[in-house]
């Protein structure tokens, strides 16, 4: 019988740490930061340092973190192998060991991982069927029984994985499923628990026992947290598929509490970061909240308040706490029974907290240390009780949305639907802690899986909301109008004849109120509700990063519905006052629903994330526009144009910028621009002016061909304030152009300007293909 590993501090040393080191990540320490070293041995004695994931484990995390930025755009993946088990000879205090190795220049983070115990506390023909209430509809239980009615629904097609300590794979309700072992040592004390997890997901309608949330489910497999949870989360990764669903049934203590208070195991970072890579590789991660003092007495850990080893509130979720570290699971609290269910008093809450299940009185299978196959039990509770239920409900939800679709929900999506306080059971008006709701079958299906909406707004007329290679900034459902539109729908929605229209708008008056219109397509399976618009503008620039986005408005589309029929907003006014200064310029347009949700500003704040946004995802947007003036004045005079090369959000990154000009004879072009941009990035170009006290030059161009800048290292954040000073030719015909290209590591393409001169117009205006 094998016991929970023992209390130890786990380390994250900074990125860059030669993960050829792992043999000897003391000597690594040593020559790193030394003076740290020499005091944590004269209080703690001899260290030994043993990195967290194993051989086998860190031989996959890099394909499983490619496969995971290709899935999840907003994953950003980190060197893992950075984490490190430390253990001391006389480390009786943990936690001030933790906070000791945290001080070190060489060590990022620090954390002291206490695993806790488990955290306890036709089906009419099975005999305890009629126990098991939880399987009811709500406000009382779940409504498993109504989801069976559907297809998918009693988890057809669908695989979990358990990842707790112990099991009876032979016992008599689940015997039939093949239950197969990933990894990791078995507990023998620990088999009713595990047994009692799966009888709830999954015991099989057998006219035995009882019956589970997917009594059909096609593969089930467990793991254990021996040695290592993180390492066992990431181990079992390439086992699984997206949609799978991942139950934790695991808790840990809280380092600095007597007695041990009880919580997540996400309390450690490491277990975060495990857990951020499964959903990015879209598993459905549902985790135990953790039961406190684990027994029955308060107070219980409110994630709220807890700090880590450097005193970060890394479980605080709020938009203001910096600290917060969102792995994508979906963490479970525990309540009563019966309804309105209030929390029990010894289970986690706060707001990091997404849903709530039973945590007494469930009937299940059980077994013994000595496996026994035929024991069942109607008291199993607690957050390990509580969090099958909300597992069983995300392999309920799969198991129809795929039977309709033939697709899968992601982590975000399941994590959404399922906390959805409209339509699932929310808690008792007179409970005050944060304890997320309780799923509610019946009211998903009816609302949300009727199917959930897929709605887009295109990049350029060929887009039908997949991933693209095409244009990226040359959008025609963003349309800019100098007078307000009567019908919308009529003039520019489904049927107008302006459906693949790239012109209807991109111009906007000067002096004078503008008016924007958004056009959204839905290709899911249902209409969606309140589709909400935001748009922003931003200067001209090859590289439209947030931190240049001016907010512009949003509007609310009631009903956007199914079959990809184009709708159309109503106007967003654009003040007078708040247009910018003629010139050229971008808008970015962000849509999103409930169940469809938009990709926030500070999604984008990585770069990596960045580059995936532009191409993949269908809900977001960019369009150039002008800003024109009614009255051009000469037209003969020089044409200026200002824009920003700018570098990464992030870190300093490699650039190249490409120039293509198409102009007339005779016409002239001249690009002013900083030194620092020809220092970064060395170009071949006539300087015909220095100025370095601005610290500026001008270059003469050619009126047809390429120049080329770089590639080059441009500082994270920087802003290099282009001109372009041109002057065409007063008997030039036909329309000519200049393109600006900025290209990551000089090769795939980030953002691109374009201006096409009309010297009929004289004026330059923004290319239709952008």
């Amino acid at each position: 019988m094998t016991e929970l590993p023992r209390p130890r501090v786990v380390i994250r040393f900074h990125e860059g740490f030669d993960s050829r080191r792992h043999e000897d990540a003391v000597g690594y320490l040593k020559e790193r930061d030394p003076a740290t070293l020499k005091r944590v041995e004269a209080a703690f004695g001899a260290v030994r340092i043993e990195p967290v994931f194993s051989d086998k484990t860190r031989e996959k995390l890099p394909k499983l973190q490619r496969l995971a930025v290709e899935r999840d755009p907003s994953y950003n993946p980190s060197d893992l192998t950075t984490f490190h088990y430390v253990e001391a000879e006389k480390a009786d205090d943990l936690l001030a060991l933790a906070k000791m190795l945290s001080s070190s220049s060489a060590i990022r983070s620090a954390d002291v991982e206490i695993p806790g115990p488990d955290p306890l506390v036709n089906d009419a023909d099975d005999p305890l069927s009629a126990n098991q209430t939880y399987l009811d509809a709500a406000p009382g239980g779940l409504d498993a029984r109504y989801a069976w009615t559907f297809t998918g629904g009693d988890g057809a097609g669908q695989r979990v994985i358990d990842i707790e300590q112990g099991w009876t794979f032979n016992h008599e309700d689940l015997a039939g499923h093949g239950i197969t072992q990933l990894n990791g040592v078995l507990v023998d004390g620990s088999r009713g628990h595990g047994t009692a997890v799966l009888g709830e997901l999954c015991a099989i309608d057998n006219t035995l026992g009882c019956t589970g949330f997917a009594p059909n489910i096609a593969s089930v497999f467990v793991a254990s947290r021996n040695p290592s949870l993180a390492n066992s989360i990431v181990d079992v990764l390439d086992n699984l598929d997206f949609g799978d669903v991942m139950l934790l049934e695991t808790q840990d203590g809280v380092p600095g509490t007597v007695p041990t208070m009880l919580g997540p195991s996400e309390i450690v970072e490491a277990v975060r970061e495990a857990c951020r890579l499964a959903t990015a590789l879209g598993i459905v991660v549902v985790a135990a909240g953790g039961n406190g003092t684990n027994n029955g007495s308060a107070p219980a850990t409110n994630l709220d308040t807890f700090t880590d080893a450097g005193g970060n509130l890394v479980l605080f979720r709020n938009n203001a706490n910096p600290d917060f570290f969102d792995s994508g699971a979906i963490i479970v609290a525990a309540a009563t029974s019966a309804a309105p269910h209030t929390r029990l008093v010894y289970s986690t809450h706060g707001q990091r907290i997404d849903c709530y299940g039973w945590g007494h009185n469930i009937t299940t299978c059980s077994s013994d240390a000595a496996g026994a196959t035929t024991i069942y039990r109607n008291n199993f509770g607690g957050t390990s009780g509580a969090s099958p239920m909300v597992a069983g409900a995300a392999l309920c939800v799969q198991g129809i949305y795929q039977a309709a679709t033939g697709g899968r929900l992601s982590p975000r999506q399941m994590r959404q639907i399922l906390s959805d306080p409209t339509f699932n059971t929310p808690r008792a008006p007179a409970e005050a802690t944060a304890m997320g709701v309780m799923p509610n079958l019946r009211g998903i299906i009816d609302n949300v899986l009727g199917i959930v909406p897929d709605i887009y707004i295109r990049d350029h007329v060929a887009d039908t909301g997949d991933p693209h290679n095409g244009a990226i900034s040359a959008s025609p459902d963003i349309i800019l109008r100098p007078v307000a539109v009567a019908d919308p729908q009529a003039s520019f929605g489904e049927g107008s004849g302006t459906e693949n229209s790239s012109s209807l708008g991109f111009e906007a008056e000067a002096g004078q109120d503008n008016f924007l219109y958004v056009r959204v397509r839905n290709r899911g399976g249902a209409a969606a509700a309140n589709v909400q618009a935001d748009l922003f503008w931003s200067p001209a620039s090859t590289l439209v990063t947030p931190d240049l986005w001016t907010f512009v408005g949003s509007t609310n589309m009631p009903n956007v519905p199914t079959g990809n029929q184009l709708t159309v907003s109503n106007a967003v006014t654009w003040p007078s006052a708040a247009i910018p200064a003629p010139g050229h310029y971008c808008f970015v347009g962000l849509i999103g629903t409930v169940n469809d949700p938009a990709p926030g500003p500070a999604d984008f704040l990585n770069f990596d994330n960045f580059r995936t946004f532009i191409r993949e995802n269908n809900n977001v947007t960019w369009r150039n526009f002008n800003v024109v003036d009614n009255d051009p004045g000469d037209p003969e005079a020089q044409i200026t144009l200002n824009w920003l090369v700018p570098g990464a959000p992030d870190k300093a990154r490699r650039f190249a910028l490409h120039l293509r000009l198409d102009l007339p004879r005779r016409a002239e072009v001249l690009l002013d621009l900083p030194l620092g941009i020809l220092r970064a990035l060395d170009a071949q170009v006539e300087l015909v002016k220095i100025d370095h006290r601005r610290g500026r030059g001008i270059a003469k161009l050619p009126q047809i061909g390429d120049v080329r800048f770089g590639p080059g290292l441009i500082d994270a954040k920087a802003r290099h304030d282009m001109k372009l000073l041109v002057r065409l030719n007063s008997k030039a015909r036909g329309k000519h152009s200049i393109v600006a290209r900025q290209l990551y590591e000089g090769k795939e393409e980030v953002g691109r300007l374009t201006w096409v001169f009309d010297p009929m117009r004289r004026k330059a205006r923004d290319a239709l293909d952008g």
